[in-house]
């Protein structure tokens, strides 16, 4: 209860001009019964809330709390009531950067917006006795309503199809260049921002300290050791009790992952709570109907760790870095390098080439080049190459005479 009230804290403390004036932790019945709480801890609360002259809002950390529920509390207590959706939703809308961000939080918003809606006419229908027409139209205030929200939501689903449509045609652009991609996904706050910005040395990404700094999926070009060139998808924070609807309009953000070759999955380790965390982290992953030699190949990194003396993963084959002080990150990137080579079929090879011959400039077009050594006396080169297997074929027809070693 005391890290799930911190987590509640931190979520307050991320939007800008809310303060957290007081805190309590209270046991709670079904959030969707009428009352949330029993009688003797309502009246507990009701009187902290009335010694708080400046509380302009109470925030219930339990997922939703129906309208009928929040109507009461608004009643007795006199200031906004807010749930983890409406929170959390408040926070997406803060940190919303593009079009297909905005266009997904329009959408969450319409459950919401719906329930509210109800609670309205139900408050209509009881001032008045019973629910009206709308200017003789034969369609009631609900209903007209309803409908407006009906229409709203198929046209942001189709604004969204379109994008990711577009999406899916760079994908495509983006597999014919066979540039490895590299999803990096963690808990909300686990410093996957750093661990790019680490990792790619791309001054203008700026990590901010708080929950859900990154909504977008966002992608970043680096080089592996063998100077392979890889893209890094940045990708949104996970939260325990992530709102069903909203992890719903997220899904064709969370969509890229599956498209990717690899999984790095990053670990808070100072947090008290890193294990509950990777289990919420692989459960959504799971989630997600992703390929199984996807979830088989993840990359677990332990961030943080100048934050702990002498620190050690327990845990087999987790890499322990420190993205803010360049800690680990060498090991990463070969073990990156080792799993990106296994999941595409790239291979590392040394060639012979004649230098008068087409075959160097072929390479530098179809491969990465890493290494060129000139034996002048016999005009010749010997390259090494990180070359796809598809090339590698191309290459071998183009020209058979060519002596190649295995790397």
């Amino acid at each position: 209860a005391e890290l799930q009230i911190a987590e509640a804290v931190a979520l307050v403390d991320t939007l800008q001009n809310w303060t957290v004036l007081d805190k309590i932790i209270i046991p709670t019945k079904n959030p969707d019964k009428k009352f949330v709480f029993g009688k003797g801890n309502f009246q507990v609360l009701t009187e902290k809330i009335k010694k708080l002259p400046h509380l302009t809002a109470v925030f219930l950390n339990v997922e939703r709390v129906s309208s009928l529920t929040k109507k009461e509390l608004e009643g007795a207590w006199g200031v906004k009531v807010f749930d983890r959706y409406t929170i959390v939703l408040h926070i997406f809308r803060c940190n919303a950067r593009t079009k297909e961000a905005k266009l997904q939080i329009a959408l969450a918003e319409i459950p919401l917006l719906r329930s509210n809606l109800k609670n309205e006419v139900s408050q209509r229908d009881q001032q008045r006795g019973g629910s009206r027409y709308i200017m003789g139209s034969g369609e009631t205030f609900l209903e007209t309503q309803n409908r407006i929200l009906k229409e709203r939501e198929l046209k942001i689903r189709n604004a969204l199809e379109k994008l990711r449509r577009k999406r899916s045609l760079l994908r495509t652009q983006r597999r014919k260049r066979e540039f490895p991609m590299i999803s990096i996904m963690g808990y909300t706050n686990c410093g996957k921002t750093t661990l790019i910005k680490a990792l790619t040395g791309e001054a203008g990404l700026q990590p901010r300290d708080q929950l859900f700094a990154t909504l977008d999926v966002t992608a970043h070009a680096g080089y592996l050791p063998s100077h392979m060139a890889v893209i890094y998808v940045d990708t949104i924070g996970f939260l325990t009790d992530l709102p069903h609807s909203l992890v719903e309009s997220f899904s064709a953000t969370l969509e890229e992952v599956a498209y990717t070759d690899l999984i790095v999955h990053v670990r808070d380790i100072t947090h008290p709570e890193t294990i509950l965390q990777k289990a919420t982290v692989l459960s959504v992953l799971k989630n997600l109907n992703l390929p199984s030699h996807l979830l088989d190949s993840i990359v677990e990194v332990h961030n943080k760790v100048d934050l702990i003396e002498r620190y050690k993963p327990t845990e087999e084959n987790a890499l322990a870095v420190s993205a803010l002080h360049g800690h680990g990150l060498e090991e990463l990137k070969q073990e990156i390098e080792k799993k990106i080579l296994t999941a595409t079929g790239k291979k590392i090879l040394t060639i012979d080439v004649n230098l008068e011959g087409p075959q160097l400039s072929w390479l530098h077009k179809e491969a990465t080049v890493q290494e060129v050594e000139v034996m002048p006396e016999d005009g010749t080169a010997r390259v090494k190459v990180i070359i796809s297997s598809s090339a590698f074929g191309r290459y071998k027809n183009l020209f058979p005479n060519s002596k190649i070693f295995m790397s």
